[in-house]
């Protein structure tokens, strides 16, 4: 496995891949690795000839400071965790490696089509553009046939989705293919996050409610409305002590705006738990 820390270098190998004719699959990830990021890993692994995976906590997408500080870092743990699995490369470059100070400075400009206007976009401004800022320059750098992201950033997904197939940019990763995998959770349910790293055990115990709420959620739809599901979820978290919602949204799956209809529809949660935000959905 190599670890490489540099654009030119990553070229370099990526050239040789591509010379022997061979398939690259690219996972990028923030580091902090759990069994989420593993079980995209092992399909990219199981689909390509080349197994990438990308460790930069990128600082254009956070929109909080101390979050940024914050963020879980550790990659000698993680290379050590993806040579055992069979990673051929992990890149791991540093901030001034990826960007230029002007580029730090200034907003990523980028037509979202609407998808950046609610939930995460709403909340978090500029978020998303830090996110297809450093996606698309990873697109760029190893020119992947298919690359691995997970459904508990839904929005992310959609966001990501849209740049490669819908967007002005979409004629330049003609030949990709974006892979969605589904949540992974530990047996309580809490959705497997990096920032779990930051939950005590009593937090952890009192986080399982949130998937607990949106399962129960389901069976609320049978007889309520999407606004009375809504309702009934933000309420039922919110009586939990240690958890506060943020927002909880039903929207179309495509669109990702407000509906009012249960068909096609994800219902999309971010919950304080202390000081830790966490993200879960759930589809209908």
């Amino acid at each position: 496995m190599y670890i490489v820390e540099t654009q030119q270098e990553l070229r370099s190998k990526i050239n040789e891949y591509k010379q022997q004719q061979l398939t690259i699959g690219l996972v990028p990830t923030m580091g902090a690795l759990h069994e989420g990021h593993l079980t995209l890993i092992k399909k990219c692994l199981s689909e390509n000839d080349i197994t990438v995976v990308s460790i930069f906590v990128n600082p254009t997408q956070f929109n909080n400071a101390e979050d940024l500080i914050k963020y879980p870092r550790n990659l000698a743990k993680d290379a050590q965790l993806l040579e055992q699995v069979g990673v051929d490369i992990v890149f791991a470059p540093s901030t001034e490696e990826m960007y230029d100070a002007e580029e730090l400075n200034s907003r990523f400009a980028f037509d979202f089509n609407g998808l950046d206007t609610v939930m995460e976009g709403a909340m978090r401004p500029g978020h998303f553009n830090g996110v297809v800022q450093i996606v698309s320059r990873l697109f760029h750098l190893v020119t992947p046939n298919k690359a691995y992201f997970g459904e508990k950033d839904f929005q992310q997904l959609a966001i990501i989705r849209h740049m490669t197939y819908h967007s002005s940019m979409s004629s330049t990763f003609d030949n990709l293919t974006i892979v969605g995998c589904p949540i992974v959770r530990e047996t309580s349910g809490l959705a497997l996050s990096s920032r779990n790293e930051r939950l005590s055990e009593q937090q952890k115990n009192i986080a399982t409610n949130i998937y607990k709420t949106l399962n129960l959620s389901k069976d609320w739809a049978n007889t309520c409305s999407v606004k009375e599901v809504e309702q009934k979820v933000i309420h039922t978290i919110n009586s939990i002590e240690g958890l506060d919602v943020e927002y909880y949204c039903i929207v179309d799956k495509d669109s990702l705006q407000a509906t009012n209809t249960f068909h096609n529809a994800i219902g999309c949660i971010t919950v304080y738990c202390g000081d830790v935000r966490l993200i879960d959905n759930i589809q209908y």
